[in-house]
């Protein structure tokens, strides 16, 4: 099994719980959480981030951010409406919001700058997937799903001439939509989404079709796609775990319905959140019993019950355990460093009073990739200052890791944005020379 936490939060104030989940022991206990669905992330194995929504008709609403060794809030943020949705990159680079009008952010982790801003959806957003550095899918409250391209989202050019911003947009729920995964595919995976319809959906993301509908007996608000890609999981209100089948056929044998071909079932409430752990044959599941189940999908048997400190549990991440969180008497300890540094609080308004302002920001490529490009946006002007804040700061073991991160981020951009500009140097000069050429292939003009 590897190394990795549970953390675990839930929609009352009963704060943030993080166990081993190899040994079941607890690590810590974050007080003061009352988060949505799809609010909690780890923000690149850095810190946890969980959006506060405790009065959304008052349009109240806050972001807060934990180190991993520090029981409280580090810092508070007061978005411009409550976020019931967030998601961030695999790096941690973007946080990315949605709101309760509809609206989708998307901020700068390192700075709290707010880069963008755009209306997505009728209703508050309920859950958001960022795909890759290019691609990300929203699901609403309106029973819709936008697909994205941030490429189209950070060019003010192709949005003023776009009809509309989305890709795709996947309007055959009738009602809620609950939860959103994707597959291993690219642009070729898919998407499945569950909604308070009762209905789970199968799509295409390169053709943006839509290629099975699978109803289930229950509300299904909680669903985990096999890393094999043959079943995927499906959590409903009546405590039972349903198992369907993407590939087979479909049977009139089956207890449930067609494609689905058994279940997982011991919470006596509502399953609310699923994950599968790194290995793949674990399956977490938390429920509004309080309870977090670990399964292991091949026997299909539990393997370890863990307990909330109180109230029901919405939200559930797997992810490997941070250095932090090592005991000191570990082998781990020659290595260990102080918190993560907590970046400052997220911007409530962009610095332009026009939302669709431009960034100046460039793409950095992959240097582990033979594409030349991807959409990971960095403000170079941004890191540079960053990097004069960290270095008045004076030196500290996370000041130091996070000051050279900067410092590589900011060389590769100003390394790219060189490149750029002897391309354009070229094509320029070889523009005029076609012209000239042409000119003088045609002789004097009378």
């Amino acid at each position: 099994m590897e190394d990795e936490i549970v953390i675990a939060s839930s929609p009352t104030d009963a704060g943030i719980s993080c166990f081993d989940l190899q040994s079941g022991a607890e690590h810590l206990r974050y007080r003061t959480c009352a988060s949505p669905p799809h609010s909690l992330i780890s923000v690149g194995g850095r810190y946890l981030a969980a959006s506060q929504v405790r009065d959304a008709a008052a349009n109240s609403g806050s972001v807060f951010y934990w180190s991993w060794n520090k029981p409280q809030v580090e810092v508070k943020c007061f978005p411009s409406e409550p976020i019931t949705a967030l998601v961030c990159d695999d790096e941690g680079s973007f946080i990315i919001g949605g709101g309760v009008s509809g609206d989708i952010y998307i901020w700068q982790a390192a700075t709290g700058r707010l880069l963008k801003k755009w209306h997505a959806h009728y209703r508050a957003v309920s859950c958001l997937v960022y795909v890759d550095q290019s691609t990300l899918i929203s699901g609403a409250e309106d029973g819709c799903i936008r697909v994205w391209s941030l490429l189209m989202i950070f060019d003010n050019i192709r949005r003023n001439e776009a009809k509309h911003l989305f890709e795709y947009s996947f309007s055959e729920h009738s009602l809620r939509v609950t939860d959103i995964v994707i597959g291993h595919g690219g642009c070729n995976a898919i998407i499945i989404s569950a909604s308070e319809d009762r209905t789970c959906k199968v799509w295409s993301l390169s053709k943006g079709k839509l290629l099975r509908n699978i109803v289930f007996p229950s509300i299904i608000d909680a669903i985990a796609l096999d890393p094999g890609e043959h079943v995927f999981y499906a959590g409903g209100r009546d405590g039972k775990i349903y198992i369907a089948a993407l590939h087979a056929q479909p049977t009139s044998t089956s207890n449930y319905g067609l494609h689905i071909i058994g279940t997982l079932s011991d919470h006596s409430k509502a399953v609310t959140c699923l994950t599968f752990a790194v290995n793949g044959h674990l399956l977490v599941s938390g429920s509004e019993d309080g309870m977090i189940r670990v399964w292991d999908t091949r026997s299909r048997n539990i393997i370890r019950i863990l307990k909330h400190a109180k109230g029901p549990v919405n939200n559930l991440l797997v992810i490997r355990r941070p250095p932090s969180l090592y005991p000191r008497t570990s082998m781990h300890s020659q290595s260990r460093r102080p918190g993560a540094l907590v970046p400052p609080p997220l911007e409530k308004y962009t610095n332009s009073t026009d939302d669709n302002s431009d960034v100046k920001a460039v793409i950095i490529p992959q240097a582990d990739s033979e594409i030349p490009f991807h959409a990971s946006y960095i403000s170079t002007c941004t890191m540079a200052s960053q990097i004069k804040e960290l270095e008045q700061q004076g030196s500290s073991g996370a000041t130091e890791m996070e000051m050279e991160r900067l410092k590589l981020d900011c060389k590769r951009a100003t390394q790219m944005l060189q490149q750029w500009k002897k391309m354009y140097e070229n094509l320029n000069q070889f523009c005029v020379n076609e012209l000239l050429d042409g000119d003088q292939s045609r002789g004097p003009t009378a």
